[in-house]
């Protein structure tokens, strides 16, 4: 060990994060089917990983609720889910490009690229477009 990597913080591991595959998949107190359901949440719905137990995963969402989903019902193609109030969709990765559309909270949009503090989203019906990092949560 170096001085330089002793004085230095140990990194926190990398997040890892699952969305939902499929429409209504039901989030559950306890892995298992016949555990009671938290939650339904739709297609693409952005969730943290914090455990993996037979076949399910312990997840939370951007409130920080817990829950279980079976794996199945989830898929690595990143999302985000809009958590201010009102998000400008913009034609680039500024504020200075013109503003294409306005995003509702809650609304889940597949994440295509990210460039510093923005990201490049694509909406359910198909629009494009690029918005500020710290407007949405997930991956």
């Amino acid at each position: 060990m170096t001085a330089f990597s002793i004085a230095m913080p140990v990194q926190a591991q990398a997040q890892e994060f699952v969305s939902v595959k499929g429409h209504n998949a039901n989030v559950r107190e306890q892995p298992s089917t016949k555990a009671a359901t938290l939650w339904e949440l739709s297609d693409g719905y952005p969730l943290q990983v914090i455990q993996r137990k037979d076949g399910w995963v312990q997840v939370k969402d951007f409130e920080a609720t817990l829950g279980w989903i079976y794996v199945p019902r989830t898929s690595k193609i990143p999302h985000m889910v809009i958590t201010a109030r009102v998000a400008n969709l913009r034609a680039g990765p500024s504020q200075q490009h013109k503003v294409v559309a306005k995003l509702e909270t809650q609304e889940i949009v597949k994440t295509l690229k990210k460039s510093s503090d923005w990201v490049q989203v694509e909406r359910s019906n198909g629009q494009k477009g690029w918005i500020a990092g710290n407007l949405a949560w997930g991956w």
